[in-house]
């Protein structure tokens, strides 16, 4: 027969009594000296820490990525090294907008974040479901949240703060074509492809690069809720998500997706008729087909949610030899703004908690702080500083990235006038069906209930521009009459 284990305080005293709080007499006040009270009642106002500013509803679960196909001749990085080589990872699916406490099936873009326990450090891939994004500048990036959270006076979710940035901000109709089609609505992280979504770089052992995008598609098949099917789910669970993706596991149902690369040779970007590094455009894969590389399991919950999903923290700044970075400015931008959004919300140390800790050896000069509860200094007192005298950790130039080759115009990789934002979302309305197309209309229309009709007719111009069908659909599931304006489109260009 097990022993049950001594209840103790923080500091490893022994209870005597969890049930009755101390006072002075049967109906007396309570004792300042109960010092177990004050303490579970302390700890119980600071068991929660800020939720994620996007990104704060999630799911997660640990996993395995095995590599399939070799790829050594495109990048060094030891994750790719031979085939049937195994890495551990962490992912986690989330929705952009909503809060914590946000329905699980709601319409909008779904996270898709990994962390890859290496034999080089951690590598992080920080994407999303779709393979584009709102914008292609981070100045655009706050701005756009502001419209996708509460409105300042009514505290609600805005239809017209989102349809009047969308309509000022042509390049997002790429993703507001994806978001309001079939797959707005995923009906499980499961049933959802992943995308590095950035442009990354592989680089190999002679010092060759060549851009990178990473597809994970799923093996499980696309399914998705319609916007009355997804109310239902609502009315009956907020958390759907977290209930289908747990269970799977559970029930040993490992979720898995095929992971595949785009490869583009370096000198390719001075000439592609679209900039290969803009967030809101995809890669023709005619011109640069998928490689398959290997398969992603997930095979196990998270033995404590807190710990290890909340507590986990993804950033583009974690890369490893082999894998680097592009002149994607969203991209350059997240490298910093993830790795400072989890030094507020989690610590200085964050990297040094559990779930995100390398499984390698980690060695660095990082000092104090609060929560500096791990030792960094070889057992040698005097290694708190670089260079140094006494053997400490000291670079290694044989990891240096080789440096960037591509060169041409400046300005098609700068600014946002005189990019081509309709003809990829054409495309992809053109490859939808009849039906596809109709609930592409009529998610729309859902959508913009409300909106005043200046910003909306200024959205069909948009869409007109992109193909007239697309527009005239729009406006037919509305119950309007329109008529192409391109001065009021060119307010958004």
């Amino acid at each position: 027969m097990n022993k049950t284990p001594k209840l103790t305080t923080t500091a490893g005293n022994p209870i005597a009594d969890n049930q009755n709080s101390l006072s002075a007499g049967p109906r007396g006040p309570l004792l300042m000296q109960d010092y177990q009270l004050i303490e579970k009642l302390a700890h119980q106002n600071r068991e929660r820490i800020p939720e994620r500013v996007v990104h704060a509803k999630g799911w997660g679960a640990f996993g395995t990525f095995t590599v399939t196909n070799d790829i050594t001749k495109y990048t060094r990085a030891s994750i790719f090294s031979e085939v049937g080589k195994r890495t551990e990872l962490v992912a986690r699916f989330s929705t952009v907008a909503g809060e914590l406490g946000a329905a699980d099936a709601e319409r909008d873009v779904r996270g898709f974040a990994l962390k890859f326990y290496t034999d080089e450090g951690n590598w992080d891939l920080v994407g999303n479901n779709t393979p584009v994004f709102f914008v292609r500048d981070p100045y655009k990036f706050p701005d756009f949240i502001h419209t996708q959270k509460r409105h300042p006076k009514t505290h609600l979710r805005s239809a017209t703060a989102a349809w009047d940035f969308w309509s000022l901000s042509p390049e997002s109709l790429h993703q507001v074509t994806i978001l309001m089609s079939d797959r707005g609505i995923p009906t499980a992280p499961m049933f959802m492809n992943g995308y590095g979504s950035h442009t990354y770089s592989f680089w190999n052992e002679a010092g060759e690069r060549h851009w990178v995008k990473f597809h994970f598609k799923t093996q499980q098949g696309h399914k998705h809720l319609t916007n009355e099917e997804a109310e239902a789910v609502v009315g009956k669970t907020r958390e759907s998500y977290q209930e289908a993706l747990f269970g799977a596991i559970e029930n040993k149902d490992y979720p898995k997706w095929t992971v595949c690369v785009q490869i583009m040779p370096e000198k390719d970007a001075e000439k592609t008729p679209y900039n290969p590094f803009d967030l809101t455009k995809v890669w023709p894969h005619g011109d640069y087909p998928l490689i398959e590389v290997g398969v992603m399991e997930l095979n196990r919950n998270a033995g404590n949610y807190f710990t290890e999903i909340e507590m986990a923290a993804y950033s583009p700044s974690n890369i490893v030899p082999g894998i680097g970075h592009s002149p994607d400015k969203m991209l350059q931008a997240r490298v910093f703004s993830y790795a400072d959004a989890h030094r507020y919300r989690l610590g200085t140390h964050y990297e040094a908690l559990p779930v995100n800790r390398p499984k390698n050896e980690v060695n660095h000069y990082h000092k104090d702080g609060a929560m500096r509860f791990f030792q960094n200094d070889a057992g040698n007192p005097d290694l708190y500083y670089e260079p140094n005298s006494f053997g400490g950790p000291a670079e290694d130039p044989s990891y240096a990235e080789p440096p960037l080759g591509i060169s041409g115009d400046a300005d098609r990789y700068d600014h946002r006038e005189g990019n081509d934002d309709y003809t990829q979302p054409g495309n992809l309305y053109r490859l939808f069906n009849d039906s596809q197309r109709d609930r592409l209309h009529r998610n729309i229309a859902s959508a913009m209930q409300g909106v005043p009709e200046n910003i909306v007719r200024r959205q069909l111009n948009h869409f007109h521009r992109a193909d007239p069908a697309y527009a005239q659909g729009v406006a037919r599931a509305l119950g309007i009459e329109f008529e192409p304006d391109d001065e009021l489109a060119s307010l958004g260009a």
